[in-house]
């Protein structure tokens, strides 16, 4: 009770006390959450943050050199649980650097929570906060969690409201590793594969091999600049798959029987779904 998933459009909500209702067409849900709590996931419900913003910033990328592909979730989703009476709201979204990530925290904080406890994960780059609660039983959990969602350039916030009754170390432990679990397995998620953008100079007798080869491998943004290269030459610019480079330079050397230079610069993301 009290899941709610994101982005939903022409949402109408009314406050009532303690409780709001998030109407979508002729479907209401009853949440029962703070006021406050429930107005910040209705507010981010109708922001989406959508997955593309991932690659708003190099960082996004560049951060895992390493890494080829990632898969990460579409969109913010969020998840109540109450347990001995203390509530527990897990929200979830994609970030794409540490910077995001703060940002990110800041906009669905609760300062009249008794915790607002968090762990993210940008490559080989993670970070967690207790935020309060005893060293070890919050962000830690909530960062194991993550990583073994098999997901990347993740946030979760868990925003914990006292209800009284203490859980003790391992309570706590599976409190928020449970609510973060269970809050990202609602999520949709995507799968971005690395870009690569490529140049190579060529004589004009070989555009056609060129571009025979760059069909093959499903390159992109294919451009021509006769204004870089040398007389009877012209520079070839696209963008291919990360783990497509080394085929494809290899195919257009091997047919065009030339030692060709080529340039690379790892630059952008692609998502696949």
């Amino acid at each position: 009770m009290g899941l709610i998933l994101g982005p939903v459009n022409g949402i109408d909500k009314e406050a009532i006390g303690t409780e709001e209702v998030v109407k979508r067409g002729t479907n209401q849900m009853l949440v029962r959450l703070p006021v406050t709590a429930a107005s910040t996931v209705a507010v981010l419900i109708r922001r989406r943050i959508p997955a593309a913003y991932l690659l708003s910033t190099k960082s996004s990328m560049t951060s895992d050199s390493s890494g080829t592909a990632f898969t990460t979730i579409k969109e913010i989703v969020s998840l109540e649980k109450e347990i001995k009476k203390s509530k527990f709201i897990a929200i979830a979204g994609p970030i794409s650097s540490e910077q995001s990530a703060q940002l990110f925290l800041s906009q669905v904080r609760d300062p009249r929570a008794t915790h607002n406890c968090w762990a993210y994960k940008v490559g080989d780059q993670h970070r967690s906060s207790d935020d309060g609660e005893p060293s070890g039983t919050a962000g830690k959990p909530m960062l194991s969690a993550i990583c073994s969602s098999g997901l990347d350039r993740v946030m979760v916030v868990v925003i914990r409201y006292f209800g009284g009754i203490k859980l003790g170390t391992g309570g706590l432990v599976r409190a928020y590793g449970g609510v973060t679990s269970d809050c990202l397995k609602t999520a949709s998620t995507c799968l971005f594969k690395s870009k690569v953008q490529m140049g190579v100079e060529v004589t004009f007798d070989l555009l056609g091999v060129v571009y025979n080869q760059l069909q093959s491998c499903q390159a992109e943004d294919i451009k021509e600049d006769y204004d870089t290269g040398k007389d009877g030459t012209t520079m070839v610019s696209f963008k291919v798959d990360f783990d497509q480079v080394d085929k494809l330079e290899d195919a257009i050397k091997s047919n065009c029987k030339r030692d060709l230079v080529f340039f690379k610069n790892l630059a952008i993301g692609n998502q696949l779904g």
